[in-house]
């Protein structure tokens, strides 16, 4: 087929809540490395990597030969037997965790992992009521949307109730009206009035956070937040959970993990995208305590699919044979300086960069952005089609759909850094133009 087949076809066919990028969405046929073909047969530099989940680039040579290996040998059994690749996965990962993290549940999406965070969180700690971030995302579910804040994402009108919204701490467009770091992060301090005023008793099961805020727009909290507002939960009665979901697998650059940066040791760690370079893979991961205090039983009819944890395992080995991590710190670094220039020279209209690694974000305003700092979401879909012009991908988030989300493979190279930002400048003065 070509682009404008596939465009009409899945129009007619898939529902409408099923959105695309672009004024006229790219249909794409294949991929290799860091770059993608659309059906009509144009190439572009993919620097969004399927929402940070192609973690070591599209069709990677290693992790298709342990896919291909593994589809002859065994595809599919459930969690209810025992296999090789779910045994290996879980002890491979569980030699990268921060803390006593010791247990592991396989589940197929970032959604699932989540939802089962929380139920051991209630659980474990016998009480219901969560703490989740404002500009956070959790995923579809009906307990996900809940935790969600979002409203675009929250499609049921009849929410789970118990979730507590904490502030976000998102510094450029702080809830209080201060100023890092003489606000003494307050926003973080502010979790203990939330809790001793609005749950039951004073007490918590726990707190779910991403490190950084990936659908809010690659949110980047200061170095104290996470520890403060973890040991006010756990003051409370509750567990610190670390949705790594976006965040994971070296993504922030220096380290395996974003919890990493913030000297934090959480009692859960859910995870999935880039954990399996695209195969449908996420998990959970526990104290050996909190995983004990759950008797019920429970399957995952997809997770930890030999097939997916064959595909993990793989990416797991270039990722560490490669030391991708520190790769990601070094490109994040020229990508970031890059990216500050951009703001120099556009000042009217970049009014924040933001991010750590190969996790980076650039906030859009509408003039003069020491002023009022109003959203501009028109100037990053304008900027969409002009780097879609030049054959480069890019994401886009926040809840004002504001604020433009880069992050290509981990093993991209300072070349492929060059040349996405020289597409940046040459998009953002034709984008200004128009």
């Amino acid at each position: 087929m070509d682009s404008k087949t596939v465009r009409e076809k899945h129009k007619k066919h898939l529902m409408g809540c099923v959105g695309n990028f672009y004024e006229e969405p790219i249909a794409l046929a294949e991929g290799k490395g860091f770059w993608l073909t659309d059906c009509d047969g144009k190439r572009y530099l993919d620097f969004f990597g399927g929402i940070l989940t192609v973690s070591v680039g599209h069709a990677n040579e290693r992790v298709n030969a342990a896919i291909h290996a593994q589809v002859d040998r065994l595809s599919h059994v459930s969690t209810l037997y025992p296999t090789v690749p779910i045994v290996t996965l879980a002890e491979r990962l569980l030699a990268t965790m921060p803390g006593k993290l010791e247990k592991v549940f396989f589940t197929a999406s970032g959604t699932e992992a989540d939802e089962t965070a929380v139920a051991l969180a209630q659980v474990h700690t016998g009480r219901s009521e969560l703490v989740a971030l404002r500009h956070g995302y959790s995923g579809r579910s009906l307990l996900a949307q809940s935790l969600t804040a979002h409203g675009n994402y929250r499609a049921v009108q009849t929410q789970v109730a118990g979730i507590k919204h904490a502030l976000s701490p998102y510094c450029y467009r702080c809830p209080m009206g201060l100023t890092y770091p003489s606000c003494d992060v307050k926003c973080a301090r502010d979790i203990e009035e939330l809790i001793r005023t609005t749950t039951s008793g004073g007490h918590v099961a726990g707190m779910l956070a991403e490190p950084i805020q990936g659908v809010g727009g690659f949110v980047t909290p200061p170095k104290e937040y996470f520890q403060i507002a973890a040991e006010i939960v756990r003051k409370y009665g509750g567990v610190f959970i670390a949705d790594e979901v976006q965040t994971g697998f070296g993504r922030t650059g220096g380290k395996m993990w974003g919890i990493e940066h913030y000297g934090v040791e959480p009692d859960m760690m859910t995870m999935a995208k880039g954990i399996a370079n695209g195969m449908p893979l996420a998990a959970t991961i526990c104290t050996a305590a909190i995983d004990a205090s759950f008797k019920s039983a429970s399957i995952s009819t997809f997770g930890g699919n030999p097939i997916s944890c064959a595909a993990a395992i793989a990416t797991l080995d270039v990722i560490q044979e490669d030391h991708l991590v520190d790769n990601a710190k070094a490109r994040g670094d020229e990508l970031r300086a890059g990216l500050e220039e951009l703001k120099k020279k556009y000042p009217k209209i970049i009014g924040d960069v933001r991010g750590m690694g190969l996790m980076q974000a650039l906030e859009f305003v509408v003039d003069e952005p020491q002023k009022d700092r109003t959203p501009n979401a028109s100037a990053v879909l304008r900027l969409f089609e002009e780097t879609k012009k030049r054959g480069l991908l890019i994401g886009k988030g926040g809840l004002y759909g504001n604020t433009v989300r880069i992050s290509p493979a981990l093993n991209i190279g300072a070349g492929e850094i060059k040349d996405a930002l020289a597409i940046l400048d040459q998009s953002l003065t034709a984008s200004a133009a128009t």
